[in-house]
């Protein structure tokens, strides 16, 4: 046992130790300053890489060359506006009177977009209520009538009795008068009953005179307040049989039917069969196509640029490949004050349409390109390539293999071009923007 562990005790006397030693401080930042310096050169690399890439475009652009051409210049506004008819017609639901009115029913309805001769129905509203007015009226009236009928017979029979009784009246004066002549053959006791008798009968047909005038005109009165009751129930009837009528519209020129936008049953849209409209709203127009025109509102910064006759070119934003000519018609003399703010003011102004075209309706988006300036055959060479060096206007002109600085005049530009002088035609200039 003991010759072994000596045995161990001499192996492990005999394998060698490793003794693990720490790095020093000076070595551990070096290896950091190195990471460090790949991290940085990485990152400027990737710099580099990326203001060359972008840099590529810029050179292209740079290279980019044009020719001064000759052409008419043309500056322009782009104003947007809406196109009406010149000659239209808005119709709108009669105004009516009597019990049921506050609403018209739509029955019958000419579509939109439809033409329409003069004459043509365009809209018919329920009728039965008028029909029914109507009726009533009529069976007022042929009541009022037979009233009066009577009424006249009444009064006749009325008118022969009071003139009986009136000429028996007079016969019994006439009698009396005769009696009375006889008082002196007769006692006083009976003259006196025949002063008494003839008294009264001169009282009673002055009695009678005086009654029948107010009788008759009683009777008068009385007959001409059924006059005026029957007179007014036929104008009731024929108003009923009006209104009967004038929920018919017919078409009063030749037009294209445009329905206008509404509002029914808690949202915006055109009148169809069977929806309700208020009396006096125009909810259709007759529009003559022949003739249109654009309404725009321009902003205060731009009215000054425009003047009446000007010419103008219209497109459709519907219709992108028409293009029509026109000019500026009217404008307005009072600006509208903005609803976003007081101090900004546009101005209404009219754009006249040449021509016609199918495709041109009501209430379409236009597009109007105002010429305000032009100048014939003028040199034209793209704004990027005219300079600016104080207050000197430069190109960079080609001369033979290089491109040098030659002065030049501007003397209009738009948004694309400017017009020139100083230069001669097909000279190719090097297009730098910015310069």
């Amino acid at each position: 046992m003991k010759n072994v562990l000596e045995t161990s005790e001499v192996e492990r006397a005999q394998t060698p130790v490793h003794i693990l030693t720490p790095t020093p401080p000076k070595r551990r930042n070096a290896v950091f300053l190195v990471i460090l310096a790949v991290v940085i050169a990485a990152v400027v690399i990737g710099v580099i890489t990326r203001k060359r890439g972008a840099a590529r475009p810029a050179s292209n652009r740079a290279a980019s060359t044009a020719l001064i051409r000759r052409a008419d210049f043309i500056q322009s506004i782009r104003i947007n506006g809406t196109v009406e008819a010149v000659n239209f017609l808005a119709i709108a639901p009669p105004r009516l009177s009597g019990p049921g009115m506050g609403t018209l029913v739509i029955t019958k309805l000419a579509g939109s977009g439809s033409h329409v001769k003069k004459g043509d129905l365009l809209v018919q509203f329920d009728q039965q209520q008028q029909i029914k007015n109507a009726l009533d009226q009529e069976a007022t009236y042929v009541d009022f009538v037979e009233q009066i009928n009577k009424m006249k017979a009444d009064q006749g029979a009325a008118l022969a009795a009071d003139e009986s009784a009136l000429h028996q009246a007079e016969n019994d004066l006439n009698s009396s008068g005769f009696e009375v002549k006889r008082n002196e053959i007769l006692s006083k006791i009976d003259a006196e009953k025949n002063d008494l008798a003839y008294e009264q009968a001169k009282a009673t047909l002055a009695q009678l005179r005086k009654t029948f005038a107010l009788k008759r005109q009683a009777a008068a009165a009385q007959l001409k307040s059924l006059e005026i009751q029957r007179d007014r129930a036929r104008d009731a009837m024929e108003y009923a049989r009006k209104n009967t009528a004038r929920l018919e519209i017919h078409a009063p020129i030749d037009g294209i039917v445009v329905l206008s936008t509404i509002w029914k049953g808690g949202q915006f849209g055109e009148a169809q069969e069977g929806d309700e409209v208020r009396p006096g709203v125009p909810f259709m127009q007759i529009v003559n196509p022949g003739a249109m025109q654009v309404r725009s509102r321009v902003n205060q910064a731009d009215i000054s640029r425009l003047q009446v006759g000007q010419p103008v070119r219209v497109g459709l934003d519907a219709y992108p490949d028409l293009s029509l000519t026109g000019k500026v018609e009217r404008i307005a003399a009072i600006g509208v004050t903005s609803g976003l703010s007081d101090k900004v003011r546009s101005f209404n102004v009219l754009f006249s349409i040449d021509g016609y075209d199918p495709r041109l309706m009501p209430d379409l988006s236009a597009s109007l390109d105002v010429e305000l300036q032009r100048i014939p055959n003028a040199l034209l060479v793209p704004r990027e390539a005219v300079g600016l060096s104080g207050d000197e206007n430069y190109v960079l002109a080609a001369d033979g293999g290089e491109y040098l600085r030659r002065p030049v005049r501007v003397q209009a530009e738009n948004d694309s071009e400017a017009a020139v002088s100083g230069i001669g035609e097909g000279t190719r200039v090097l297009a730098i923007a910015n310069q």
